[in-house]
C-alpha cells in the first residue's frame, strides 16, 4: 500500500543529502590548501587576517574568503590547541556560516566547529555573538576558544552575571562575545533605558551562532525576559490570603494538570465567600463583585501555588530564598522570579519572607531578541523533531550532519511496569549490575525530588555516587567530566552538563596519557557509559539529549529508558487504551513489558505534548509581536533622541503639533468657550506658565494669537534657561525630560497590555478572535500613549523654572515641575534628582 509520508520522509533525506553534497565540494577546496597553510610562520597568521578583512572592505564576500579562512582557523587549532577539525566540524562550519541550524550529535566537537563561522564572521569588524547554555560555559569557551582567535590577530570575551557596565563594554567590544541568552536580552533591554549612547554596553546585533539552540529558542521561549521594579508592598495580603486558603477542602477546587491550572467549583466559591467575609476582607459579600477583582487573582495564585507547584520539583528554598528550578535542564534559575504574584504568593506558602512584588519596566521574548540580528545560526545535538518549529518561527531550515565515526551506542527499548515502586527496584537492580562491573552509569531523573528518591535508595544498597541537581551545580562541569571514569554512579536532573565533554576512563589531564588510554580500553571492554532514564520526558528532544551523553566519537555505550504507568506523563497524557492493554495483560509484581509497540505508544503521548508546548509558543510570539513592533517604535524614537545634537528641534516639532490640536479643539468647542475641553486642555499644557488674566485672554484670543502667545512663552522659557546654565546643559535637560517621558509612558503601557492580555480570551465567548482584539486595542493604546508622550513632554518644558540653590523641601510638600540644578555643577548620586520628584538622583533620573 502507498504510504505518503514514506515519500515525504525520503525527499527530506534526499534534501539533506544534497545539502551535504553541496558543502562537501567546498570542504574538497579547503582540504586542498592544508599544505599551503602548513608553511606559514606563526606571525604570518594576523597579517593574513589582516589582508581578509582589507579585502572585505573592498566589496569581497564572505563567501569567497571562506575556504582561506576556514583552512587558517584549521591550521590555527592544530597550533595552539593541537586539535584539527574533522570534516564533519568543517562541514558544520559552513552550515552556521550560511544562517541554518547544524544537528551535530554529542561528543561532535561543537564548540570548535563554531569558531570556524565565528571568525570568518568577525572579519566584518561588527561584532559576533556567541551563546552558550550557562555562564561557566561562556568564560570556558572564551578562554579555550579564544587561544585559536588571538592567534589569528582577533580579540575575545565573554559576559557573566557579575560584571559591570565598563566590563561589558570591553567584552562586546571584542571580535567574538560569549555569552547566555538571558545576560544578551537583559543587557538590550537594559541599553534601551540608559541616559546616553556612552553609557549603552552592547553594538549592533550583526551575527548570533546558538550553541544548545533548541534549549535557547525552544525550551526558553515560553518565559519572557523581564526587567522589573517594585511595586507597591502587599506581603500582609499574601501572607493572610495563604493562611485562609489552607482552610478550604479538596472538593472546592478542581486541578488542570494538563494546562497547570486551577479552578474553584461552586462549593470552593461560596466557601471562600464565608471564608473571606469573617475575615472581613471580601467587599460586598460576593467574590466575584468588581470590588474584588484584585483578591480573584491573588486567591486564584494561593491556589496555584499551593496545590500546582511543588518544592524540589518547580522550585526549592536555599538559605531563606525561594528559587526557580528550570523545568527542562534542572538548574536554579539565579535571579528569575515568577511572575503576577505567583512568587510572593509561593513565599507566603513557604512561610519565608514575601519579597516585595515587582512592576514590569521593560520586556521582550527570546524569540524577538534573536530576530534583532541580520543573521542568525545554531548547532545542537538534537533539532530534527522541532525542524517544522525551527523554520517557522525562526527560519532556520535544519542540516543534519553525519558522525565522524560510526555510532554504535545500543540504545535498548523501554522497560514498562504497572508501579512506581516496581520501576525504582528495577532501575536500582540495573545500576547495581553495571556497578559490580565497573562499568560507569549516568542516571537522568525529571526533578530534583526524585534524583533524591534514587540516591535514598543508592544509600540504602551502599553504592557510592554523586547527586548533582539544583542544590548543588556550582561544580556541574567537574562532576560530568568525569562521568566516564570506571564504578562512577552519577545521578542528575534532565540534560545537565550540556556542552562538557564525557571521556571514557576520565578527564584528561586528571592522568597521564598512556594511563588515560589503559583506563578508556577497559571501560569501552565493560560497554561504555550506561545512561537510564528514570521516566519519559515531555519533549524527545531532551531524552535524545540523556541519550546523547554517551557513545561519542564512535565510542561504546548503552541508553536504556525505564517508565511505568505511574509517571507524570503516562497518566496525563498516555491514551487509555495502551493503559487498559497493559492492565488486561495481568503482569505480576516486578514484571515489565519491553516491546517496540510501547516505544510508539510512548512516542506518541509526547508528540501530543510537543504540538501543545509548540502552540504555546506560537500563540505567545504571535501576542507578543504586536507590542514587538510597539518597542521597535518607543527604542528607535529613545534612541534617536538620545543621539540627537539639537533636541530642540523634537521638542519644537511637538509644541507645534500640541498646538494644532488645542485649535482643533477650540474650533470644536466654540459654543460654550469657558468651559470646554479646548479650555481645559489648555490650562493643562500651560499651567502656571500663564496668570489667571493671561490665560483668560488666552481662552478667548483668535488662533494666531494663541499660537504666537503659547510659542513666545516657551521659547522665552527655554532662553531663560539657556543664559543660567548654557545651551550644552539646557539641551542635556530637554533630553533627559524627554527620555524620562518616555520611560514612565512606556512602562504604564506594558502594564495596560499586560493585563489586556490576561482578560483578552475572555472575548473568543462573544465569538470574536482574542488576537485580533487584542491587536486593535493595543494599536489604540499606542496612539494614546505616542500622544501622552508629546503631551508630558511639552507640558513639563512650559512650567519648568531653574532654581540655583536647593530649597528644603517639606515632607508633605508634593513635588513641583522645577528643575533644580546647581549651575555648572556635576549632580552627585546623593543629591536631590533635578527632576523635582524628591527623590535622590540615583533612585530617579540616574538609574542605570
Amino acid at each position: 500500500m502507498f504510504n505518503p509520508l514514506n515519500l515525504i520522509s525520503k525527499f527530506i533525506k534526499s534534501s539533506n543529502q544534497k545539502e551535504l553534497d553541496r558543502i562537501g565540494k567546498i570542504v574538497t577546496e579547503i582540504n586542498s590548501l592544508e599544505d599551503d597553510f602548513k608553511n606559514l610562520n606563526d606571525l604570518d597568521f594576523p597579517h593574513k587576517t589582516n589582508e581578509f578583512k582589507e579585502q572585505i572592505k573592498d566589496g569581497k564576500s564572505l563567501d569567497l574568503i571562506l575556504p582561506k579562512a576556514f583552512a587558517l582557523v584549521r591550521e590555527a587549532s592544530k597550533r595552539t590547541r593541537n586539535e584539527r577539525h574533522f570534516d564533519v566540524q568543517i562541514i558544520g562550519g559552513v552550515v552556521l556560516h550560511e544562517g541554518k541550524i547544524a544537528e551535530m550529535r554529542t561528543g561532535e566537537g561543537k564548540t570548535l566547529t563554531i569558531t570556524l563561522a565565528a571568525y570568518l564572521n568577525a572579519l566584518n569588524e561588527k561584532g559576533v555573538h556567541i551563546v552558550t547554555v550557562n555562564d561557566y560555559l561562556a568564560k570556558r569557551d572564551s578562554l579555550e576558544m579564544g587561544q585559536i582567535y588571538n592567534f589569528l590577530g582577533l580579540t575575545s570575551g565573554y559576559i557573566n552575571n557579575d560584571q559591570d557596565d565598563i566590563e561589558r563594554k570591553k567584552n562586546y567590544n571584542c571580535d567574538i562575545t560569549y555569552a547566555t541568552n538571558s545576560e544578551l536580552g537583559f543587557d538590550y533591554l537594559r541599553d534601551n533605558m540608559k541616559f546616553s549612547e556612552t553609557e549603552m554596553v552592547q553594538r549592533e546585533h550583526s551575527f548570533s551562532i546558538v550553541d544548545e539552540i533548541d534549549s535557547c529558542l525552544i525550551d526558553e521561549a515560553r518565559t519572557p525576559l523581564i526587567i522589573s521594579g517594585s511595586a507597591e508592598d502587599k506581603t500582609a495580603q499574601y501572607l493572610a490570603i495563604d493562611k485562609l486558603i489552607k482552610q478550604l477542602d479538596d472538593k472546592d477546587y478542581e486541578i488542570d494538570e494538563k494546562d497547570k491550572n486551577i479552578l474553584l467549583s461552586n462549593d470552593g466559591i461560596n466557601n471562600v465567600e464565608k471564608i473571606f467575609t469573617d475575615a472581613g476582607i471580601l467587599k460586598n459579600n460576593n467574590f466575584y463583585d468588581p470590588e474584588n477583582l484584585s483578591l480573584v487573582h491573588h486567591v486564584n495564585q494561593a491556589l496555584r501555588a499551593n496545590h500546582l507547584f511543588e518544592k524540589g520539583k518547580d522550585y526549592i528554598v536555599k538559605d531563606g530564598v525561594l528559587k526557580i528550578i528550570d523545568e527542562l535542564t534542572g538548574r536554579i534559575l539565579e535571579g528569575r522570579r515568577f511572575g503576577d504574584g505567583l512568587h510572593q504568593a509561593l513565599e507566603a506558602k513557604e512561610k519565608i519572607d514575601v519579597q516585595a512584588e515587582n512592576q514590569t519596566l521593560a520586556s521582550i521574548t527570546y524569540q524577538n531578541y534573536f530576530k534583532l540580528y541580520k543573521k542568525i545560526s545554531g548547532c545542537t545535538g538534537t533539532a530534527a523533531t522541532e525542524a517544522e518549529e525551527f523554520f517557522e518561527i525562526y527560519n532556520l531550515p535544519v542540516v543534519a550532519i553525519p558522525t565522524n565515526k560510526q555510532m554504535i551506542r545500543k540504545d535498548f527499548n523501554d522497560q514498562i511496569f504497572r508501579t512506581e515502586d516496581e520501576k525504582n527496584n528495577a532501575i536500582i537492580n540495573k545500576i547495581i549490575e553495571c556497578n559490580n562491573s565497573g562499568q560507569p552509569v549516568l542516571i537522568f531523573t525529571s526533578s530534583v525530588n526524585k534524583s533524591e528518591i534514587y540516591a535514598n535508595l543508592l544509600n540504602k544498597k551502599n553504592i557510592k555516587h554523586v547527586i548533582l541537581n539544583a542544590k548543588n551545580h556550582e561544580n556541574e562541569a567537574e562532576i560530568i567530566a568525569n562521568a566516564g571514569k570506571e564504578k562512577s554512579v552519577i545521578i542528575t536532573t534532565s540534560i545537565s552538563g550540556r556542552g562538557v565533554d564525557i571521556q571514557l576512563g576520565g578527564k584528561k589531564g586528571s592522568i597521564a596519557d598512556d594511563q588515560l588510554k589503559i583506563e578508556k580500553d577497559k571501560i569501552k571492554s565493560l560497554g561504555g557509559l550506561f545512561v537510564i532514564g528514570t521516566e519519559r520526558m515531555e519533549s524527545r528532544r531532551v531524552d535524545n539529549q540523556a541519550r546523547g551523553r554517551s557513545g561519542r566519537q564512535g565510542d561504546e555505550g548503552s541508553s536504556i529508558f525505564y517508565v511505568s504507568l505511574e509517571d507524570d506523563l503516562m497518566r496525563i497524557f498516555g491514551s487509555e487504551s495502551m493503559n487498559n492493554m497493559l492492565e488486561k495483560l495481568g503482569l505480576k509484581n516486578g514484571e515489565s513489558i519491553d516491546h517496540p509497540w510501547i516505544n510508539k505508544a510512548l512516542e506518541r503521548a509526547q508528540q501530543k505534548v510537543e504540538a501543545r508546548n509548540f502552540d504555546i509558543r506560537k500563540t505567545l510570539i504571535k501576542f507578543d509581536n504586536v507590542l514587538n513592533d510597539q518597542r521597535h517604535v518607543i527604542f528607535s524614537q529613545r534612541k534617536n533622541s538620545m543621539n540627537s545634537d539639537n533636541i530642540f528641534e523634537y521638542s519644537n516639532e511637538f509644541l507645534k503639533e500640541i498646538i494644532n490640536d488645542i485649535l482643533k479643539l477650540k474650533a470644536q468647542n466654540l459654543s460654550s468657550p469657558k468651559n470646554n475641553e479646548f479650555s481645559n486642555r489648555l490650562k493643562q499644557i500651560v499651567g502656571k506658565s500663564f496668570t489667571e488674566n493671561e490665560l483668560k485672554e488666552l481662552i478667548s484670543a483668535k488662533d494666531d494669537e494663541v499660537k504666537k502667545q503659547i510659542t513666545n512663552k516657551f521659547v522665552n522659557s527655554r532662553n531663560d534657561r539657556i543664559k543660567l546654565l548654557e545651551e550644552d546643559h539646557a539641551k542635556e535637560i530637554e533630553k533627559r525630560i524627554f527620555l524620562q517621558s518616555i520611560d514612565l509612558n512606556w512602562k504604564s503601557h506594558i502594564q495596560y497590555l499586560e493585563q489586556l492580555r490576561q482578560v483578552i480570551g475572555l472575548r473568543s465567548y462573544g465569538q470574536r478572535d482574542p488576537l485580533i482584539e487584542y491587536k486593535k486595542e493595543a494599536f489604540d493604546l499606542f496612539s494614546n500613549l505616542l500622544e501622552k508622550l508629546k503631551l508630558d513632554f511639552i507640558t513639563i518644558l512650559m512650567n519648568l523654572k531653574i532654581v540655583t540653590e536647593q530649597p528644603q523641601k517639606k515632607e508633605d510638600e508634593k513635588p513641583n515641575m522645577v528643575e533644580q540644578i546647581k549651575k555648572g555643577k556635576k549632580m552627585r548620586r546623593n543629591e536631590p534628582c533635578f527632576c523635582g520628584s524628591g527623590k535622590k538622583y540615583k533612585h530617579c533620573c540616574g538609574i542605570q
